[in-house]
C-alpha cells in the first residue's frame, strides 16, 4: 500500500483502490498536485465540508467516476451535481468498492451536518484520518475498537490539537504509526513535526512526510 501526503489534510491512498481523503488543492499553497493531474479514483472521502477538505472533492469524483463518500448532507449536494454518492453518519459503517468505511465523531465545526473522522480498511491495514479534531476521549474508543495500523492526525494547533493534545490522541488510538496533517500551509498553523515526533517518543512510529512525499507499508 501506498500512502502519499498531498500537503495539508489531503492524502492519496494506493492500494487495491485509490482512495483520497479531503483532496483540497485548488488554493492550497502546500499542495504537491493540482486536481487535473489525477486520472484515477475509486472512492473519495470528506470528512466535513468547509473548504479546506471539501475542496476539489466534487470535480475529482466528476473526472474520475470515483464515488464520494462522506456525511449525509454532502452526499445529497454531490447527487445533486450528478455525482455518485455514499451517504453515511457518525457510527455507520458501509462497504464500496469493497473497502470498509467507518464514520467516527471529530470535535470541530462545519456549515453543513457534522464534523468527522474516518476509517478505512483496505489491503488488510486499518487506517484512521482523523479530519479536523480537537482532543476528546473519543478518539479512545477508536484505539479500542480498531487498532489502527496508521494514523492521519492534525498538528497545527488553532484550529484543530496542536501538538501536545496530539500527542496525546496518539497515544488514545493506540496506532502504530503516525502521519501529522494539517500543518504549516499557512502560518496560523505553523508547528514542527519534528517536535510532534519527539514528543511521540516511542508510542508509535512517526513519518514525516513532504507534500508529495509517499510512504509504503
Amino acid at each position: 500500500m501506498e500512502i502519499t501526503w498531498l500537503g495539508h489534510s489531503a492524502v492519496k491512498i494506493k492500494g487495491d483502490k485509490i482512495i483520497f481523503i479531503d483532496p483540497f488543492l485548488s488554493g492550497n499553497p502546500a499542495a504537491s498536485i493540482t486536481p487535473e493531474e489525477i486520472s484515477e479514483a475509486d472512492i473519495v472521502v470528506v470528512t466535513h465540508d468547509h473548504g479546506d477538505h471539501l475542496g476539489d472533492a466534487f470535480p475529482l469524483c466528476k473526472q474520475t467516476g470515483a464515488t464520494l463518500v462522506s456525511q449525509h448532507e454532502i452526499a445529497v449536494m454531490a447527487e445533486s451535481e450528478g455525482i455518485t454518492a455514499e451517504g453515511m453518519n457518525i457510527g455507520g459503517t458501509i462497504e464500496v468498492k469493497g473497502v470498509k468505511i467507518h464514520m467516527v465523531q471529530a470535535l470541530h465545526t462545519a456549515g453543513q451536518g457534522d464534523p468527522t473522522g474516518v476509517i478505512i480498511e483496505l489491503n488488510n491495514k486499518t487506517l484512521y484520518h482523523a479530519g479536523d479534531t480537537g482532543l476528546t476521549y473519543d478518539i479512545k474508543l477508536i484505539g479500542e475498537f480498531f487498532h489502527p495500523d496508521l494514523s492521519f492526525i492534525p498538528i497545527g494547533d488553532r484550529y484543530t490539537m496542536g501538538i501536545n493534545s496530539a500527542s496525546k490522541a496518539v497515544e488514545f488510538c493506540r496506532t502504530k504509526k503516525v502521519i501529522p496533517i494539517h500543518y504549516n500551509t499557512f502560518p496560523p498553523i505553523e508547528a514542527d513535526p519534528e517536535e510532534f515526533k519527539k514528543k511521540i517518543g516511542d508510542m508509535a512510529e512517526v513519518i514525516i512526510l513532504k507534500p508529495g512525499e509517499t510512504y509504503t507499508f
